[in-house]
């Protein structure tokens, strides 16, 4: 074919897909991206997490919100949806990893990551409006350094960089970031519930940056567009089949032709598009390799709860994430909040429970200590002012540890499942988490919380983690026996495919993922050309 439709179809729009759209379309490319998610304004995101139907993705029930939640054999993943992906319930928190991530053997000798990557980090903390440092203290970051305190790591304790306006609290300017090319602003109200979609319009989201900057460039976003094939065309390019998301008839699947896509869906999206083609047919040269070193971050999210605490101490007053410390050389710990009335995500915590015994243990365990003091573990379950009462501990490492993902057929539907992968055994708990819990909790109380617990959640009773942060799959790699993309982020054998989204992660971060997605997909859309310009990358090497 000679004639396509688009230039590039770009498949999701949260971090990856974003930079993508943006930088394609400055360099003159036709660009349309679609999203499975629908399109928010400030005033359409859920009040609280109570908001089902505008806080949960299950379109199929009529839910349409910014929160997915998959569950795996070996881990619970909590994702996004909607027009800017991951950034309308993300944490805004924009760490850059260590020096250990960019050494991961699994892409250390093709390039010097980490200088290579420098400029591009320093582009997408300028796109994502980065402020190195949460410029509040309040309840929370006095806990949190107490506790590092006690864990005698306080010289690892830091306010973290956040993504977030904080202008005068509430007041609307115009545009403080592109010189009034981007949408007007309104200044943090330290509501907490970034999370659930931020309605002050303080969250320095994709539709506040890359995607406003996009369509003032002509990139079409359809939303609630679910693709469903990505097929080879047989003179060149590709057929990119999509339907209404969630439709249970009239599915509206329509087809629209491409030279070039680029895969930026999320890791389970991108996944199960990869995965579902290879097995089709559709895109048969996909190397072997997908599902391998799919990684959770190394992840856990426990916490600590009072039963009551006093009206002074505002746990859930601030952005979601403010502070961290390290408890060890490869784990990372960070303060999580929602907001008041957020209270829905309380239903996944429970009893801390010993995470390195039998499944009978721990639930003889659990049912121990809700015999030994029933009342009390009733207050602490209750999720009225839940968010009020607590803080989530989110806890990540850059431990060397993997799944491999493939399909399998279950009541007649191909569907995701995991394996052990390589590495060391994807954790079902941490150690280091329970421990940063029990001192979360301890100055919880000291701070007039009573009485306070550390808390697990119900997964991991079930020895299955919490991630926030699936990544990886897709990953970078020197040849297609070690990974599915090459260093410039095409995938071998497919060279018009690209996937610019977590799912090229080839390594545990240890830290939130956002910036570092976005650094990798500015330094592969740099290598692109011009449209109609030579390509100045090297040809893959024969399959």
């Amino acid at each position: 074919m000679t004639e396509f439709d688009e230039d590039v179809v770009v498949v999701g729009s949260g971090f990856g897909g974003s930079v993508a759209a943006l930088r394609l379309a400055e360099k003159g490319y036709r660009v349309r991206v679609y999203e499975a998610g629908r399109r928010f304004e400030d005033d359409d995101f859920a009040k609280t997490s109570w908001d089902v139907r505008r806080y949960l993705w299950a379109p199929a029930l009529g839910c349409q919100g910014v929160q997915r939640i998959h569950r795996l054999p070996h881990v619970m993943i909590l994702a996004g949806a909607g027009v800017g992906g991951g950034s309308l319930n993300y944490a805004n928190t924009l760490y850059q990893p260590g020096t250990a991530f960019f050494a991961d053997p699994q892409w250390h000798g093709i390039a010097e990551w980490e200088s290579e990557l420098a400029p591009h980090y320093a582009t997408a903390k300028r796109m994502l409006g980065v402020v190195e440092h949460y410029p509040h203290t309040g309840p929370v970051e006095r806990i949190m350094a107490g506790a590092a305190d006690d864990l005698g790591v306080g010289s690892t304790f830091r306010h973290a960089p956040v993504g977030v306006w904080f202008g005068k609290p509430g007041e609307r300017t115009p545009d403080p970031f592109f010189d009034g090319e981007g949408p007007d602003r309104t200044g943090c109200t330290l509501c907490g519930n970034c999370m659930v979609g931020c309605r002050v319009g303080a969250k320095n989201t994709l539709m506040k940056n890359y995607l406003a900057l996009a369509e003032r460039r002509g990139v079409v976003i359809e939303p609630l567009r679910t693709v469903s094939e990505v097929r080879e065309l047989p003179g060149g390019g590709f057929a990119v089949t999509t339907q209404r998301s969630g439709a249970w008839f009239r599915h509206a699947r329509r087809t629209v032709t491409a030279r070039q896509v680029v895969l930026a869906a999320g890791t389970w999206g991108t996944q199960q598009l990869l995965h579902r083609m290879k097995e089709s047919g559709a895109l048969p040269r996909i190397s072997a390799s997908v599902g391998r070193l799919t990684r959770t971050n190394s992840e856990a999210l426990d916490g600590a709860v009072a039963t009551s605490v006093p009206e002074s101490l505002q746990l859930a007053r601030g952005v979601a994430i403010t502070t961290s410390f390290h408890i060890d050389d490869r784990t990372h710990v960070e303060n999580v909040r929602y907001g008041p009335g957020s209270n829905l995500m309380g239903a996944l915590a429970t009893v801390l429970v010993p995470g390195d015994r039998p499944l009978g243990v721990r639930l003889r365990s659990l049912g121990a200590q809700v015999l030994r003091s029933p009342l009390r573990q009733f207050r602490l379950a209750s999720l009225r002012r839940w968010s009020e009462r607590g803080i989530i501990a989110l806890v990540m490492q850059t431990a060397d540890n993997s799944l491999t993902l493939s399909l399998r057929r279950r009541l007649g539907r191909l569907v995701l499942t995991s394996a052990q992968g390589h590495g060391e055994p994807n954790p079902s708990y941490l150690p280091q988490a329970h421990a940063a819990a029990a001192a979360i909790a301890a100055r919880v109380q000291d701070e007039g919380g009573v009485p306070t617990a550390a808390r697990g959640s119900w997964p991991e009773v079930f020895g299955i983690p919490l991630t926030a942060h699936f990544l990886g799959g897709a990953v970078i790699s020197a040849s297609p026996a070690d990974g599915v993309v090459d260093p410039y982020h095409r995938v071998w054998g497919h060279p018009g495919l690209h996937v610019v989204d977590g799912a090229a992660v080839p390594a545990n971060p240890g830290v939130n993922p956002s910036l570092t997605i976005t650094a990798l997909a500015e330094r592969a859309l740099s290598y692109w050309p011009r449209r109609g310009a030579d390509d100045c990358r090297p040809a893959q090497s024969a399959n």
